[in-house]
């Protein structure tokens, strides 16, 4: 990892490190006048309805922010430093760590000297204030980031004939890869320990809630994309459905190229955009294919330039029996 990655990395984990810090010396200085059992849960009315102890709080403090750090370490240490929405995400990170670190702490002062848990408010205001202190990190951090020279990014190579595969008549072949996403797991691993965290300080249903979305995560976390008689085809790792399909019928070239997700798709999963879709797993080598009405769709996969030329081979094929 360059030197520029590793400035990434650390200035990605560095608001959630400040979020931990700011939490726990929060949490010091008040404990003396906190009740055995913190309200920790509130309504839409800023009324108390849920209470958690305090080991339970300082696990949810550590296991968030943790969990949020190992995320944009994740996309700091993966994401292509050309690609100036990189940036952007990385920012991102700050007004997450300042939103969720200011509400933190507004949940101890709620409490200080409070004797019944169940009066305890916290007047909905207190989101827009933890908004201005997210919007007010992601100010900072845009400042530092200013700071990390990003490279330029690489030219896209221009149109040429598409590659083909040299095949006998009749001669059979197929292509198969796995397209592992570190980002959606990541989030599933994250989401995972939030659920254990959340059962630990006895919030089932949010634990249930997390659980879900980390299983989603990582039934999508690594797709199966192959290339046959077929045509395209991208598919989860465990399960048949949802799949994509492009069959040969319906392309017209396909082509290996270096892909910028964030400054060309907009983010991770699969992306629409104009004149074209995607299942963006991550930056980098992808399999792109011009379908016959004019619209694109890639994939994210290694060994991509392979896979164009046999897709090529067996539309050209397809094309030449009708």
């Amino acid at each position: 990892m360059n030197r520029v990655r590793y400035r990434l990395v650390a200035l990605a984990v560095l608001p959630f490190l400040l979020a931990i810090a700011v939490d726990l010396a929060a949490f010091a200085l008040l404990r003396a006048r906190l009740p055995d059992q913190l309200a920790s849960h509130f309504t839409a009315g800023g009324g108390s309805d849920d209470t958690q102890s305090h080991t339970s709080y300082l696990v949810f403090v550590l296991v968030t922010h943790i969990g949020f750090a190992a995320l944009w370490t994740v996309v700091a240490r993966t994401g292509d430093a050309a690609v100036r929405g990189l940036r952007w995400t990385v920012g991102a990170g700050y007004a997450v760590a300042g939103l969720v670190g200011y509400l933190m702490v507004a949940v101890l002062v709620a409490n200080a000297d409070a004797v019944d848990p169940a009066r305890v408010r916290m007047p909905p205001w207190q989101l827009a204030v933890g908004a201005g202190c997210g919007a007010l990190a992601a100010g900072i951090g845009w400042l530092l980031l200013l700071t990390v020279p990003m490279p330029a990014p690489m030219p896209s190579p221009g149109p040429g004939e598409p590659e083909r595969l040299d095949l006998a008549e009749g001669e059979v072949a197929g292509w198969m890869r796995r397209a592992p996403s570190r980002v959606l797991l990541a989030m599933g691993v994250a989401l995972i320990v939030t659920a254990t965290a959340l059962l630990y300080a006895g919030g089932t249903r949010y634990a249930i809630i997390a659980l879900g979305g980390a299983l989603l995560c990582l039934a999508f976390s690594c797709p199966y994309v192959t290339v046959d008689r077929h045509g395209l085809t991208a598919r989860p790792t465990v399960l048949p459905w949802p799949r994509i399909r492009v069959p040969l019928s319906d392309v017209d070239r396909a082509i290996s190229r270096e892909v910028k997700i964030l400054a060309e798709y907009g983010g991770w999963g699969y992306r629409m955009r104009p004149g074209k879709t995607g299942l963006m797993l991550r930056s980098g080598e992808a399999l792109v294919v011009r379908r016959a009405g004019g619209r694109e769709f890639a994939v994210t996969v290694d060994d991509s330039a392979t896979a164009a030329a046999l897709l090529n081979t067996l539309a050209h094929r397809e094309g030449a029996k009708r």
